[in-house]
Parts: C-alpha cells; sequence; structure tokens
C-alpha cells in the first residue's frame, strides 16, 4: 500500500490548548439497559455547561450508519469496536472529551482500543446485575432475547466479560444517575 500518515503542522496538544481541555476516550461498557448511555448522557451535560467539548458515540447510535452493515455475531462485534476505537481516536486527536457507549462485551476487543489509544483510553464499567437489566429493559430486547427471536443476545445467549481493571467502576443497581455522573466526572476532573 502507498498510504501515508499526513502530519498537517497542528497536533492535538494545539487543539487542547485552543480548547483549554485535555482529550481523553472515555469507554462505557456493560450490559443493555445497565445505564450507559443515561450516563453518558448526564456526563456530557455536565461538561457542556462547563463549556467542555465533548460528543458521545452511541453503540445504537453508530448501528444506523457507519456499522449499519454489521450484524451481532462475534466476528461482527469485533468490527464494530474496531470502527469505533478508530473514530474515537480521531476524535482524541481534534482534542474532543469522547464519550463512548457501547456494551462492548469482548475483553480483547475493549484491549484492543486501549492499545491504540494508551493513556487517552478510560474504560468505565457500568455495573448492573442481570435481573435489574432486565426489570429495566428499556428497549424490551430481554424478552425478545428469552423468546429466542435475538440470537446472540449479549448476557443470555451470548457472553459479556466484565471489565478486570476498568479505571471507573459505577454499581448502576446501587448509585442513582447523578451519583453515577458524579464519579465519572470527578475522575475526569484529576486529569484536566
Amino acid at each position: 500500500m502507498n498510504i501515508t500518515w499526513h502530519d498537517h503542522g497542528i497536533g492535538k496538544k494545539g487543539r487542547e490548548k485552543l480548547l483549554g481541555q485535555k482529550a481523553v476516550l472515555l469507554w462505557f461498557t456493560g450490559l443493555s439497559g445497565s445505564g450507559k448511555s443515561t450516563i453518558a448522557s448526564g456526563l456530557q451535560k455536565k461538561l457542556m455547561a462547563e463549556g467542555k467539548l465533548c460528543y458521545i458515540l452511541d453503540g445504537d447510535n453508530i448501528r444506523h450508519g457507519l456499522n449499519s452493515d454489521l450484524g451481532f455475531g462475534a466476528a461482527d462485534r469485533e468490527e464494530n469496536i474496531r470502527r469505533i476505537g478508530e473514530v474515537g481516536r480521531l476524535f482524541v486527536d481534534a482534542a474532543v472529551i469522547t464519550i463512548v457507549s457501547f456494551i462492548s462485551p469482548y475483553k480483547k476487543d475493549r484491549d484492543k482500543v486501549r492499545s491504540l489509544l494508551g493513556k487517552h483510553f478510560i474504560e468505565v464499567f457500568v455495573k448492573c446485575s442481570i435481573d435489574e437489566c432486565e426489570k429495566r429493559d428499556p428497549k424490551g430486547l430481554y424478552v425478545k432475547a428469552r423468546n429466542g427471536e435475538i440470537p446472540d443476545f449479549t448476557g443470555v445467549s451470548a457472553p459479556y466479560e466484565e471489565p478486570l481493571n476498568a479505571e471507573i467502576v459505577v454499581d448502576s443497581d446501587r448509585l442513582s444517575v447523578e451519583e453515577c455522573v458524579s464519579r465519572v466526572y470527578d475522575y475526569l476532573c484529576k486529569l484536566q
């Protein structure tokens, strides 16, 4: 291949200086219904109110466009995470505080993104029991999965590998959305 990465003269540090913030990728992982998107939205609102530029890359939203060609088998899930890792890396390079909300069930896939972003990758495990996720079931997916209507559903017919060393763990079974947002925000403030 005759492909060369072009350095355009203004790097991430220059963009961070312009925006007055340190760019990171906050990778929210957890079961469907655990509260990833809700907590991510709350964090975004809090950061934007302080004049911080941030953006949420949400798993469902990304599957409407960029990843609409992918299914939910292991190979497609791996490609889904690979693509969003690359997009996340571009956002971080643009000095954007990037919030990713993907189930991302496999540790090896999350680890690949971590290795891609290095110190800019912050894993946020939204810990929630399968029982509580099923009670919440905001999309009615657990019922469909239990009825066999959705194959390869994480936590039911497909595995979820919990993070072993996430930088942040929020137990959304026990903590309110506001408390979860505060824990992530407090961690982020120490980096800024």
